[in-house]
């Protein structure tokens, strides 16, 4: 396994990770969003994040398990046309903390000319504190150094927290939807409905938005979400083929026939390259 330090012009594996962070704009959405008032005169569309985050980007440890991460998006525009689109993506998670991501990039961005799908394979390690990101096309992985925050996240503490910080807004309602086996792990389903005042954004009627959300302590992760939003129309996710056990240990290590490559590359020029611990 060798190391580049040499910079370059714009890659195809920079290219990569930029089309990953555009795509996990358009995933999923987190309940802080839902949760928070909108300006006078705006309203903008929740944030999304990706499979990787579903843990509130806290590192989880002795909870392994593989599962596959559906997310489906269904838009109905004003001529009575629909869109609806299925992202389907292999997660990893071993008792460590270190996590694995395998999804297929479609034609967009620098591959919407050649018109094939790319595969993406995403390697969070905060054991050795970096995050690779593998492109198999070109075996080479781009190597950034990863800020973790140690300890498990609680979904639920972290709900009750979110809540006393924030003032209560009495357009938008908590309520509890008990509990239910999704996956064949055992959930607590949690809605948020969010109603936009009649004349708030230019909206001749109130707008409801509502953001339904599954949490297993178990895994400590969601396993499901879905929103449906006037705007923007309904969107599900779910973890599917949940396996509660060890994943291999050479998924989360980067394959010894790549050449790893330090830093990243920007889109119109080069930054600065992040030295290893080995290289300083």
């Amino acid at each position: 396994m060798k190391v580049s330090r040499r910079n370059s012009r714009i890659t195809m594996p920079w290219a990569v990770v930029v089309c990953l962070m555009l795509l996990e704009a358009a995933i999923l959405p987190t309940a802080r969003a839902q949760n928070s008032a909108a300006p006078a005169g705006r309203f903008a569309r929740a944030p999304f994040v990706g499979a990787a985050r579903l843990s509130g980007g806290r590192v989880v440890t002795g909870a392994p398990y593989s599962a596959q991460a559906i997310t489906e998006h269904i838009q109905t525009l004003s001529d009575g046309n629909t869109i609806h689109t299925t992202t389907t993506m292999n997660v990893y998670r071993d008792s460590q903390g270190r996590t694995r991501r395998e999804e297929e990039i479609g034609a967009i961005g620098p591959w919407a000319a050649q018109g094939t799908p790319r595969k993406l394979i995403t390697i969070t390690d905060p054991v050795a504190g970096f995050i690779h990101t593998l492109n198999p096309d070109t075996q080479v992985a781009r190597q950034m150094p990863l800020r973790a925050h140690a300890g498990a996240w609680s979904g639920a503490g972290a709900a009750a927290q979110t809540a006393r910080q924030r003032p209560e807004n009495p357009n938008v309602k908590t309520e509890s939807l008990g509990t239910q086996v999704i996956g064949g792990v055992t959930a607590q389903g949690t809605r948020i409905t969010r109603t936009v005042p009649a004349g708030q954004i230019g909206n001749q009627a109130p707008l409801v938005i509502t953001f339904e959300r599954w949490y297993s302590p178990e895994l400590q992760t969601d396993v499901m979400r879905k929103e449906t939003n006037p705007q923007f129309g309904q969107t599900t996710f779910q973890l599917t083929n949940i396996v509660r056990a060890e994943p291999d240990s050479s998924l989360f290590q980067v394959p010894p026939n790549y050449t790893i490559k330090s830093g990243r590359r920007s889109m119109t020029g080069d930054v600065p390259v992040v030295k290893t611990p080995s290289e300083q």
